[in-house]
């Protein structure tokens, strides 16, 4: 069993364009939620979401390049650059070979789906762009990354909804600690803010129209955020001998499926995934100070959610602190769990834990220690990160400070 660290970290989300603008605006409980631009957002009655704003593909890709990646790929390159340049690693001989790539992401290509759906039945077009099944492609993210930066060994991608990124990051984690990989990059990435994408989400009546609230009484539901995060995963030894910054160290993973219902969470199924991820890293309960919670906004989430974390800490659990970052970046579905790890290795690296923001009345059902509002200085040795997905599949990561 080989130990796992981390060794970069990338990202682009509504809360800064790269790690370091990011976690500055978790500090400061900054919310990235607001108006949607885009075609016919005046035709929805959802109109905010974690958006990246100002953002300029050409300023990043050449005319060739934008015609074959989508926007969530777009976004994915841009975070794994960041992550690879910061780890220092270079791909190439042996190591090529015994690295690879692990993505997540739900939907994939959407805005190319939304695209071309248009040209098609709205404005009547009988031919599509060559490129359009190689842009939309779920896998096309991982693949670009596995193209640009040699690596290649193991390289696919998730998709199981909102724990994908979760999903991803753990079978990279596996891969490593396995011995059959020396490097991962891994994480997860999504782009579904565009008229379809939004139209989609408002029919299942679960979307804030003003605010994303986890925990507190007078939510409302979710709303939707775009972008990436990327991490290196390195076998700790390897890490060690090339001298590289150690950001963290991955030390437990569990999944569980509630195989209950399609849409509705089950609190035995997400604490099965706690519970699992725990003792897959040989800790205790007690032994955990924060959880970054997957705390969507919504009464059904939250309210089984914390009554799990209830049910593996017992006692432990008033003396948790577990925040939900959705209130700032909005609900990344297939790449949240990739944006909320940075909050977990901020927590571990920098003893600052980011807060719940919108957070305005106490609930009875959701009574733990959830950091309204305001950023908190504490000690973190062990943070975990929730993440549990429509279809009843749940994906819990652990944590240790290195």
């Amino acid at each position: 069993m080989h130990r796992v660290v981390i060794t970069g970290q990338g990202t682009i989300n509504a809360l800064g364009t790269n790690v370091e603008d990011t976690l500055q605006s978790m500090r400061e409980g900054k919310c990235g939620i607001g108006p949607l631009e885009f075609r016919d957002v005046e035709r929805l009655s959802i109109r905010i979401g974690g958006q990246v704003h100002d953002y300029a593909p050409e300023s990043h890709f050449n005319r060739q390049k934008i015609a074959l990646y989508d926007r969530f790929t777009q976004f994915t390159l841009l975070a794994a650059n960041e992550a690879i340049t910061q780890s220092g690693l270079s791909f190439d001989g042996e190591l090529a070979q015994s690295s690879g790539v692990v993505l997540g992401t739900a939907g994939g290509g959407v805005n190319t789906w939304d695209d071309n759906y248009r040209a098609v039945y709205e404005e009547g077009k009988n031919r599509v762009h060559p490129f359009v099944v190689p842009k939309l492609m779920n896998n096309a993210a991982a693949s670009h990354v596995s193209i640009e930066h040699n690596l290649k060994g193991p390289s696919f991608t998730v998709a199981t909804a909102c724990a994908s990124s979760n999903h991803a990051m753990g079978q990279a984690f596996l891969f490593i600690r396995s011995g059959m990989c020396k490097v991962m990059v891994t994480g997860g990435s999504e782009s579904m803010l565009c008229f379809g994408g939004v139209k989609a989400w408002e029919g299942l009546r679960v979307m804030s129209r003003d605010a994303c609230r986890p925990f507190s009484a007078n939510r409302n539901g979710m709303v939707q955020g775009e972008g990436a995060a990327v991490f290196v995963f390195e076998e700790y030894e390897h890490a060690k001998a090339r001298g590289a910054e150690i950001l963290a160290e991955v030390v437990g993973f569990a999944m569980s499926s509630d195989a209950a219902d399609i849409v509705m969470p089950s609190k035995q199924g997400a604490a099965r995934a706690i519970a699992g991820a725990i003792k897959d890293a040989g800790l205790n309960p007690e032994d955990v100070a924060y959880i970054n919670a997957h705390g969507t906004g919504t009464a059904a989430n939250d309210k089984t959610e914390c009554a799990a974390v209830a049910d593996v800490f017992g006692h432990h659990a008033d003396k948790l602190m577990i925040s939900s970052t959705k209130s700032m970046h909005g609900h990344l579905i297939g790449g949240t769990g990739a944006v909320e790890l940075l909050a977990c290795i901020m927590a571990l690296r920098e003893g600052v834990v980011a807060p719940t923001i919108g957070y305005e009345e106490p609930d009875p059902e959701c009574a733990l220690d959830v950091v309204p509002n305001e950023a908190r200085e504490a000690v973190v040795d062990v943070a975990i990160s929730n993440a549990f997905a429509f279809g009843g599949l749940n994906a819990v990561i652990a944590l240790r400070k290195s």
